[in-house]
């Protein structure tokens, strides 16, 4: 395998492969909260407790991403 190949498919181990990963998550927090909204405005208590648990779920991703951004320091793959 290539040099270039092996940085590729290390990029989910990197700091920019996090910081995709954080974006994407906090992106799907955006139909979470609409998804709470429009539960909220109908009063549906089941939709809104799937959104709530949803939310949570989104919660814990980004921190679980926060903190392998954290320990990744300068040890990061792709710049060497």
């Amino acid at each position: 395998m290539t040099k270039t190949l092996t940085k590729a498919k290390d990029f989910k181990k990197s700091k920019s492969g996090t910081y995709v990963s954080i974006a994407t998550t906090a992106f799907g927090a955006l139909g979470v909260a609409k998804r709470i909204k429009k539960a909220r405005s109908e009063q549906d208590t089941l939709r809104l407790i799937d959104a709530t648990v949803a939310a949570v779920g989104i919660v814990t991703g980004l921190a679980v991403l926060y903190r392998e951004l954290k320990r990744l320091g300068d040890d990061d793959v792709l710049l060497g």
